[in-house]
């Protein structure tokens, strides 16, 4: 049962097109991965879908509300956690997220268990009546996301989530997420971290300049690319250019040179049988290879594949 349908949403600011008719169908209780290059139109969905813009043609239903003439009740089912944490310097974090309860119109004990759970679940208990301002950054994004999380949301809508968070806290949050999903609620994440969408989504939708340009399962999406990927890393930096030229005719496309790497990576129909030929190739032009390795396509090389260049990733 689908709980967000999408369809022909357009929007535009002036002359700059942000999205220009977009479809998607979110079935409840998954996780939708929406990715894209910068100034895609990723933040401009999920703002539309929070009610926080109204589209300029198409329709958005959030279980059968529309975000436009039922904003109201939208809110009611929506929690939201932005790109950048929305939380108050000057209250403690159990505060925060109680007033964000009392928003949401519970009465006082309630909003006070409903702070008190998230800030476990959330490992901030212990931070609980300190104010924010003392917090570290990633404390404060997790503050942001339990402040998403106390009106108990049947769909979260997540944008770049984990943006500044450490490995290990973004491991965490990666396990929190899939508990919310496995008690029935359902994500809709954007993100520059395709590892992420790789462990988190069930269905994963690219778009560049407003428009879906491809759709599917994280395995769908690779196997479009139809062939495997072969890294290579050169001794010597200054033969990178003539490496690529050598191996391009025993490859699908031409290699992706990476100087400060002294890498060549590139696909690879062939698979074993093309890596000896290219390793042969390379010999013979008295080429020195440090490292060489086979692997399957990952969504890096999808997302350069059908966006033109490499994932930003955040700082």
């Amino acid at each position: 049962m689908a709980i967000v349908e999408i369809s022909g949403v357009a929007k535009s600011f002036g002359d700059a097109r942000a999205l220009a008719g977009v479809d998607l169908v979110i079935p409840e209780g998954s996780v939708q991965g929406l990715l894209g290059p910068n100034g895609a139109g990723k933040t401009t969905l999920v703002r539309i879908l929070a009610t926080l813009l109204k589209p300029d043609a198409g329709t958005a239903l959030v279980d059968g509300h529309d975000v436009v003439r039922d904003a109201q009740k939208v809110r009611e089912l929506i929690g939201l956690a932005g790109q950048f944490a929305a939380v108050d310097d000057q209250l403690t974090g159990r505060e925060n997220l109680e007033v964000v309860g009392l928003l949401y119109g519970l009465r006082r004990p309630a909003a006070r268990a409903r702070a008190s759970e998230a800030l476990e679940r959330l490992g901030l208990a212990d931070a609980a009546d300190r104010l924010v301002r003392g917090y570290s950054g990633g404390m404060r994004r997790r503050l942001d996301l339990g402040a998403s999380l106390v009106g108990e949301p049947r769909v979260l809508l997540l944008d770049e989530p984990t943006t500044g968070l450490d490995p290990r806290t973004r491991l965490e949050l990666w396990e929190f997420l899939r508990g919310r999903v496995r008690e029935g609620a359902t994500l809709l994440l954007t993100t520059q971290y395709l590892e992420e969408a790789d462990h988190l989504a069930d269905h994963i939708v690219v778009i560049d300049h407003g428009e879906v340009i491809a759709r599917g399962t994280s395995d769908e999406l690779k196997s479009r690319l139809g062939a495997d990927v072969i890294e290579i890393v050169l001794a010597d930096a200054t033969q990178l250019a003539r490496a690529s030229e050598l191996i391009a005719p025993l490859c699908v496309d031409r290699p992706v040179i990476d100087e400060e790497g002294r890498r060549l990576s590139v696909h690879a129909a062939g698979g074993a049988t093309t890596m000896l030929a290219v390793v042969r190739a390379l010999d013979e032009a008295r080429m020195t290879v440090v490292d060489i390795g086979l692997r399957r396509p990952s969504l890096d090389d999808v997302f350069l594949a059908l966006t033109g260049h490499a994932a930003e990733v955040p700082e």
